[in-house]
């Protein structure tokens, strides 16, 4: 699912509001307090409580409530994470009354962790058994950095790739870039024809994380005591110039994202490619659609010729939270609604949800043609592209804030008065200080 990346700061205030319901023994950073919870059946009938955003999350779970009558599920449905159901999960959790479990997505995990909000699943078998079933860096970023905790089932991916308007590189000549050099190249001559061959918006830090995900970089680090910042790593300073370039240039456009003038853009032909996740398919169905037919998808453009690394831009998992009384039960529903087929297939069909496991890549629903996209089986490319994510990429514990103050500076560096790579330095600066701010440890 889509990751919203620009929000009013609900995750930094609730992380800031909830201090007090931490474990105040001193823990700080990634590892809190302990142990993996114990993970018993209950022996009785038992009714857990369940929040998620997901369209359609009711239909999916009354499956599971129609075959496991001794573990009912409530659902729970409100806003996206940062909409308002995180502020909510933290309010829950510091009032003893949060829900057994919750859909939280990979770059929220840390902020819960940091207060001990979530049940490593560690101590149930069927949990460590299942990792196989996963593609391999969804499950590192359950992992928080700790090789033998679990503190979520991962959910759904956002793999990256390239969505292109075939008919018009066919039309001019262009040649679709496979390279960010080609791409650059190809930034000249569409502009030339008088388009943009893609859009640089500066609220989806997200998808700029994506290509910095991409580019071998992470802007995070934890080794179990404090946290390192690095939002000006040598792989970001050189994503961060590219697009400064082709800002500067005007070779690209910089419609705010998810506008109409952004629909706009695209359903007129004006904007031709856009790297975006596997969700991206249903924006620009919905976003486009009198450009039916005429799109299709291709591989990321890569740093080096030949390459193969792919971004990734959102997913989601569902996570226990710590109060439950049920956690074999909770974990025993998380699994079902993450591996089975039933239920992935139930969710591709509700929501277009792509999953995070390896078989559930290859089910019918993800395998025939998109008529949209020219008959291309499309999810084949993601598909591949999710076997090249890098697993080392980590998330920090105020991504909420982060995204803000990046945004913010790319705000001032598409109007000129500041660059990207500037943005960045001052965004690094002002998460330090952040983390400061609520004693959580940062590396010098």
């Amino acid at each position: 699912m889509r990751t919203t990346t620009r929000a009013a700061g609900v995750a930094l205030l609730a992380l800031t509001a909830v201090t007090a319901c931490s474990s105040g023994s001193g823990d700080t950073g990634a590892a809190a307090s302990g142990a993996a919870a114990a993970c018993e059946p209950a022996g009785e009938p038992v009714t857990l409580t369940f929040t998620s955003w997901i369209p359609g999350i009711e239909d999916v779970v009354a499956l599971w409530n129609e075959d496991n009558p001794d573990i009912q599920v409530e659902v729970q449905t409100g806003p996206n994470g940062n909409g308002g159901t995180y502020q909510n999960f933290f309010n829950q959790l510091e009032a003893g009354n949060a829900p057994d479990l919750g859909q939280v997505e990979y770059d929220a995990l840390p902020n819960f962790r940091v207060q001990d909000g979530l049940v490593d699943l560690s101590a149930c078998d069927d949990v460590v058994a299942a990792q196989d079933e996963f593609v391999d860096w969804t499950w590192q970023q359950v992992q928080l950095g700790e090789d033998d905790a679990v503190y979520a089932i991962p959910q759904d991916a956002g793999p990256m790739a390239l969505f292109y308007r075939a008919d018009l590189f066919e039309q001019y000549g262009i040649e679709v870039p496979t390279t960010w050099e080609e791409f650059a190249t190809a930034a000249e001559q569409v502009r030339a024809t008088g388009g943009y061959i893609t859009n640089f918006s500066q609220a989806d830090v997200n998808q700029f994380a994506g290509l910095v995900w991409q580019a071998g970089g992470s802007w995070f680090g934890n080794d179990g005591d404090q946290w390192t910042v690095d939002l000006t790593s040598e792989e970001s300073e050189k994503v961060a110039a590219y697009w400064d370039d082709l800002i500067e240039r005007d070779l690209v456009s910089t419609y705010p994202g998810w506008t109409t003038e952004w629909d706009n853009a695209y359903n007129t032909g004006e904007v031709w490619t856009w790297n975006s996740a596997v969700w991206g398919a249903n924006s620009i169905m919905t976003g486009a659609p009198d450009t039916a037919g005429a799109w299709r998808v291709a591989p990321s453009p890569q740093w080096e010729d030949g390459g193969e690394s792919a971004g990734n831009w959102g997913g989601s998992t569902t996570v226990v939270f710590q109060g439950t009384e049920h956690v074999y039960e909770a974990a025993q529903f998380a699994l079902w609604l993450n591996t089975s087929e039933e239920a992935l297939t139930a969710l591709i069909e509700a929501a277009n949800l792509y999953p995070a496991t390896t078989e559930g890549a290859a089910l019918p629903a993800l395998a025939e043609g998109v008529e949209f996209y020219g008959g291309q089986p499309i999810y084949d490319v993601f598909a591949e592209a999710s076997t090249q994510v890098s697993p080392d990429f980590v998330w920090g514990p105020t991504m909420t804030q982060v995204y803000n103050d990046v945004s913010d500076g790319f705000s001032t560096a598409i109007s000129g008065d500041q660059t990207l790579p500037e943005a960045l330095a001052e965004a690094e600066e002002s998460t330090v200080a952040a983390l400061e701010a609520q004693a959580i440890p940062v590396a010098s």
